[in-house]
Parts: C-alpha cells; structure tokens; sequence
C-alpha cells in the first residue's frame, strides 16, 4: 500500500510539474506574442511611435513581473529613443527609468549578465551623447568596461558589439581623427 502512495505522490508531482511548465510556455508565448505586437507599431519610427511601445512594454511588463525579456525591451527602447533624442523632455525620465530597469535585470538571476553589461553600457553611451563636454570624460570609461565586460561573457553578443563599435567610432569623431 505504501508503494501505490508513494507511486500515486510522484505521479501528482510529475502532472503538476508538467502542468506549470506548459503554464509557462502558454504565458511565454503569450508575452512574446504581446511584444511583437507593440514593435509592428515601430514600423513609423516616430518618437511618438517609440514612446507608445515603451508604455506598452511597460504593461507587458506589469503582466509579466518575472520575466526579463519585457525589461530588456523597455530599457532598450527607452536607450534608444534617448540616443536619438537626447534633448527631449521625455529623455531624461526615460533613462532614470531605464536605469531602475537595469538595476532590476541584474537582480534578475534568469537574466544574462551580458545584455545587463550592454545595456549599462548603452546607459552611459547616452549620458555622453546628451552632454558630450561634460560626460565624455566622466562617462568614457564606463561604457568601455560594460561593453568589453559583455563581450568577454558573450563573445556573439551582437548588439554589444555593434554598440562598441559606433561608440569607437564617434569617439574617433569626436577626437577628429
């Protein structure tokens, strides 16, 4: 008798594990299905277009409190709106925001330490875009650390690579050479 308990326990056990994987699927699709439907309205590339998909990641986010891949978009797209436009009045809100989301990505023990470097990096590429003058001192050395700290965790990280890569040549730029 014991053993049909013991059997009848593990098999439970089996179907609720089962159960709460394909819970997870369904709620990963889900979220991913959610995501791409805020980034086809970037189809205009409009400030106006970025900041709406911005609060709609923010939604999916409150949606799906323990997953990273909303995070990463919004402080993604928050850093990017804020490069582009680094004196709108929405930037600086944007990067403060940005910043907490970093913060909370690396908290995060599902995260990859490589984007949260990356986007770091991104995070202080802007502050100098914003003020060159003042921050590219300041700032120079963060954005070379975050950027070479991503690529030695993930040689194919390609967004830090290719972040690197303009951030050197801006630099170059910036240096006139």
């Amino acid at each position: 008798m014991t053993f049909q308990t013991f059997k009848n326990c593990v098999f439970a056990i089996a179907l609720c594990l089962m159960a709460s994987v394909s819970i997870n699927a369904q709620e990963s699709a889900q979220m991913q299905a959610l995501i791409g439907q805020s980034f086809s309205k970037l189809q205009q590339q409009t400030p106006e277009a970025t900041l709406n998909c911005i609060a709609e990641l923010k939604r999916i986010d409150a949606m799906f409190p323990d997953s990273v891949q909303p995070k990463y978009q919004i402080a993604l797209q928050s850093l990017s709106f804020s490069v582009s436009n680094p004196q709108a009045e929405q930037t600086e809100n944007l990067l403060k925001d940005a910043e907490q989301t970093i913060n909370k990505m690396e908290q995060m023990k599902c995260a990859d330490l490589s984007d949260v470097c990356t986007l770091r990096g991104f995070l202080y590429m802007v502050r100098i875009v914003q003020n060159p003058a003042q921050n590219g001192q300041r700032y120079y050395m963060n954005v070379m650390q975050n950027y070479e700290k991503a690529l030695k965790i993930n040689p194919n990280n390609q967004l830090a690579q290719q972040l690197q890569q303009k951030f050197l040549e801006g630099m170059k730029q910036a240096m006139g050479n």
